[in-house]
């Protein structure tokens, strides 16, 4: 897989928990939820760009731990 086959991934997971988000039901909780989540999956792209301009592979695995986490974090908010 490469850099460019996971940017896409990572675009498309968000494009897809922006979709999920339109179910969720359109009070004051579901609103509250839906920012959380769109801004928790967002980041799952953002930090993968930043893991692209790793400086050493011990910094690289860091990073990409953190986007592990953060697209874990994303779906447990979800379901």
């Amino acid at each position: 897989m490469t850099k460019d086959d996971i940017k896409k991934r990572t675009k498309n997971f968000h494009i897809a928990i922006i979709k999920a988000c339109n179910d969720l039901p359109r009070n004051a909780a579901g609103f509250e939820l839906a920012k959380q989540v769109i801004r928790s999956g967002g980041s799952v792209g953002a930090n993968y760009r930043v893991v692209c301009r790793a400086k050493s592979t011990a910094d690289f695995i860091y990073k990409i731990e953190i986007v592990i986490e953060e697209a874990e974090n994303a779906c447990k908010e979800i379901w």
